[in-house]
């Protein structure tokens, strides 16, 4: 088999045409969707970038390979067995070389996080730029594209492709946002919903937008009103939309090559994105459905029926396992996936009763998902403000914005238990580690740095109604100290 994977980071599946979005942004993904499989209840495990390729690359859990935040305690991947070859918990790239793939990535991941671990196990790794994923998908695409052109009839490979486009800063050609000018933008959030998040103080909020000294033209220095959000989701859609021109363009490669209808296409992503949800615009700073609900679209010759949709909940690393399984291996069983191949032949396939799932780097969270609730447990709120346990209706309340927690004190306990089953079945593994959670929770950098405690110190030195302001001052300032963010 020939497989490639398009792994684009922050997309979120409801801004793709073929899950519904009303902008034309992914005709050319859209055309590989119509010929294979969508999954709508995809989720990432662990969030944000390290740890979802952490599981990418490890087949599992956060909790399990250790990497739950991007540096500093609770960052520190476990390699199984003390030197990374375990024949029980395999890398993801090691199984499928040894079984005769050519592994293959072009991606700067590990380069911008230092996570040296992600190049384990590949054939080939293409570090294209420097520009540790601040690159745009032609600077990808003029590295990957001579690689097919050489490569493409080589039977066994497994390519790695990484966009950055829909993540910010938004750096592509700028006719590219301006394209949705007069289209309209979703209706959340509405006007009134921003006017409320004029008070929040806190990284990416409405009105701290930007960390960064330099604005691209293709984002709004604030969130003032409706037209600021819409220049906002104008920017990320022309990511989204540059992105997709580019993998056309690596379709007209297979194409012109003769092997289009030979490979098998997987497309993800690492992460969403939230715009509005819980007042945070364009950031992953969360356990949320926005930042933890990712596309998944499969295609394989000879095995998908085109147009096929599927609902059934999963994992990241549940994809891993059935790419495993798809290539005839058997899913090791140190990992934390499980094999969908049924979905992907159009048999009964009734997905995972629910989702556990967790975040470590802006706050420290732990989520439960099920069909028609989402429970998100904060165990510590970093430089934000969440309600210790929250209850969402997704059938009703799909952007989170009333907690129902009091008025559900049966399902809270429901979601709760199966949060703690969950922990209880994880940290009792032979030979299991502490848990990374704890480790960011009791020695992280952010465990002196809120929100709550800079108002708190201005207060007590006297300021009192501008507290929440000055706060924000001295936020840039916090950052760049607490997570190493400019």
């Amino acid at each position: 088999m020939r497989i490639i994977y398009f792994d684009i980071d922050s997309l979120r599946p409801d801004h793709m045409g073929c899950y519904g979005y009303e902008r034309n942004t992914t005709p050319h993904i859209d055309r590989i969707a119509a010929e294979g499989v969508r999954f709508n209840g995809c989720y990432t495990a662990s969030s944000p970038c390290v740890p979802s390729r952490a599981s990418f690359i490890s087949g599992r859990f956060g909790i399990n390979h250790g990497a739950l935040t991007h540096w500093g305690p609770g960052c520190d991947f476990d390699y199984p067995d003390g030197d990374g070859h375990s024949r029980t918990v395999p890398f993801f790239t090691r199984y499928l070389r040894e079984a005769g793939y050519k592994t293959v990535t072009f991606s700067s991941f590990g380069d911008r996080h230092h996570a040296w671990w992600y190049f384990a196990g590949w054939n080939e790794v293409h570090t294209h730029s420097l520009k540790e994923g601040n690159e745009d998908a032609h600077e990808v695409n003029a590295a990957v594209i001579p690689w097919i052109k050489a490569h493409a009839h080589e039977e066994n490979f497994f390519l790695h492709i990484q966009y950055w486009d829909p993540h910010t800063m938004y750096t592509y050609p700028k006719e590219y946002a301006d394209q949705w000018k007069d289209k309209p933008a979703k209706a959340f959030p509405d006007a009134a919903t921003i006017e409320k998040h004029q008070a929040d103080r806190f990284p990416r909020s409405a009105a701290l937008l930007h960390t960064a000294s330099r604005v691209p033209e293709t984002m709004p220095e604030r969130i003032r009103n409706r037209e600021d959000f819409v220049r906002l989701i104008n920017g990320y859609d022309g990511g989204i939309s540059y992105m997709d021109r580019c993998i056309g363009e690596i379709v007209e490669t297979l194409r012109e090559m003769g092997i289009e209808d030979e490979v098998c296409f997987v497309i993800s992503a690492d992460h969403g994105e939230s715009f509005g949800e819980h007042g945070i615009y364009m950031e992953h700073a969360n356990a949320s459905e926005s930042v933890h609900h990712i596309p998944l679209i499969v295609r394989v010759p000879g095995v998908t029926k085109p147009g096929t949709v599927v609902d059934g909940l999963m994992y990241n690393v549940d994809v891993i396992a059935t790419i495993t399984d798809l290539v005839g291996l058997p899913v090791p069983d140190g990992w934390d996936g499980r094999s969908f191949l049924p979905a992907l032949r159009g048999e009964d396939w009734p997905g995972r009763d629910h989702l556990v799932m967790d975040h470590a780097l802006y706050a420290c969270q732990r989520a439960v998902r099920d069909r028609k609730w989402y429970y998100i447990r904060t165990y510590h709120e970093g430089l934000y403000r969440y309600d210790p346990v929250a209850l969402y209706d997704m059938e009703n309340d799909p952007y989170q914005t009333k907690n129902v927690a009091e008025e559900h004190p049966e399902v809270v306990r429901e979601m709760d238990h199966r949060l703690m089953n969950w922990l209880h079945e994880h940290s009792g593994k032979p030979g299991g580690k502490t848990d990374p959670l704890q480790k960011v929770i009791e020695t992280g950098p952010f465990k002196y740095v809120t929100v709550s405690a800079w108002v708190k110190r201005l207060r007590d030195e006297g300021y009192h109604e501008d507290a929440e302001a000055l706060a924000a001052k001295y936020l840039p300032e916090t950052l760049e100290s607490a997570y190493g963010l400019a």
